[in-house]
């Protein structure tokens, strides 16, 4: 358990369309990288160096940074067991931690319910983007999902306790004649009254809020910006959850100008999010995890990568002890797995990290079973 007054908060970031792990952490004195990648290669002078085996792709250069801090976990070689190289069905596998069955609730929404039981603040978990991703969603478990706090608070025009009351109920009794009476209804209707009351809390978020911090433009820096928002005003969030747009690192083409492109926005905007909390002395309230659903084949296409197997994933913040965890794949022919990195840990294993030794949460009940934990919290 942290040390400082204020619960941990846990910040979820993925990056949606796998991005290809070889060319994140690259192992750029590895002659085999080269024969594999002779178009998509980055050149060693140009790889931001960890040591002398590995370094970060050059557009992470903010990453890079926080790295030489000690900010930054890089976990190597992370995967599941039977890797499966459909964008959907490994998604929902990182999103439930259920490698062989379809799984019902998602995996943070399992730990929301062992971290706020009662329902006590419907602002527990807030995601950031379209829809609900599967890792929050969890019977009896209420999200709130939003688009843009800048634009937010449908309830905010309606003046009056009483008033706001009643659209309140007025919504919930929409449910009615789809659903008719009964438990569900009931959940249903309580579930749509937390989203309403969720967002008219949040909608006060901005005006809550200073910074000498700029973000960048882009969806995904403002997305962070407004994490940060809702995080430092205070509503008892203790997961936050945002992505870039779905496919976005899927690169079987033009990856040598996509990739880079998208690299340096996520950097920037996870480095500005970072000084944010600095600035506001929150820097160790908050640990980033940043995933992908799988890495991507060894061998180049021509002009991209197609879908492949082990990949690298991030913890990032102040609690967490930097450096290299887990073992880097072998580009050995007879060491790939069918062509691709060959994973060599179970992301369940991070997970179960940041829930045990991050959250404070009992992490075998939230994952089924007991995994080997890392040390990268501090």
């Amino acid at each position: 358990m942290t040390s400082n007054k204020k619960d941990p908060v846990l910040v979820v970031l993925q990056m949606s369309g796998a991005y290809d792990a070889l060319n994140t952490i690259i192992p750029y004195n590895d002659p085999l990288y080269k024969d594999y990648r002779q178009v998509l290669k980055v050149e060693p002078e140009e790889v931001l160096a960890i040591d002398d085996k590995v370094g970060f792709h050059p557009a992470m250069a903010p990453i890079k940074a926080l790295y030489d801090q000690g900010k930054v976990a890089v976990i190597q070689g992370i995967g599941y067991p039977n890797p499966i190289r459909s964008h959907f069905r490994s998604m929902d596998i990182w999103h439930t931690a259920e490698p062989t069955k379809m799984g019902m609730d998602g995996w943070l929404g399992r730990a929301i319910r062992d971290l706020d039981p009662h329902k006590e603040n419907v602002l527990t978990a807030v995601n950031f983007g379209r829809g609900l991703p599967r890792a929050l969603a969890s019977s009896g478990v209420s999200v709130a999902s939003v688009g843009n706090l800048e634009s937010l608070g449908v309830l905010t025009g309606i003046e009056g306790k009483d008033q706001r009351t009643e659209a309140l109920d007025i919504f919930a009794r929409m449910y009615s004649p789809m659903i008719g009476s009964g438990p569900a209804n009931d959940y249903l209707s309580q579930t749509g009254l937390d989203a309403l009351k969720g967002a008219d809390i949040l909608s006060t978020a901005p005006g809550r809020y200073s910074s000498t911090v700029e973000y960048n433009g882009d969806q995904f820096a403002q997305w962070l910006k407004n994490i940060a928002q809702v995080h430092l005003g205070d509503f008892g969030t203790r997961v936050f959850y945002t992505g870039l747009n779905p496919g976005a690192f899927d690169t079987h083409a033009n990856q040598t100008t996509g990739f880079p492109k998208l690299w340096s926005e996520v950097s920037n905007a996870v480095s500005d999010f970072y000084q944010d909390l600095k600035e506001h002395q929150a820097g160790e309230e908050v640990v980033m995890l940043l995933f992908t659903e799988f890495g991507r084949r060894v061998q180049e296409n021509g002009s991209g990568t197609d879908h492949g197997s082990g990949s690298v994933a991030f913890a990032i913040g102040d609690r967490v002890e930097g450096g290299l965890y887990g073992e880097y794949p072998s580009l050995e022919p007879d060491k790939l797995d069918e062509g691709d990195l060959r994973w060599n840990n179970d992301f369940r294993s991070t997970y179960a990290t940041l829930l045990e030794k991050w959250m404070g949460l009992d992490s075998k009940s939230i994952l089924a079973e007991s995994y080997e934990q890392f040390d990268f919290i501090k």
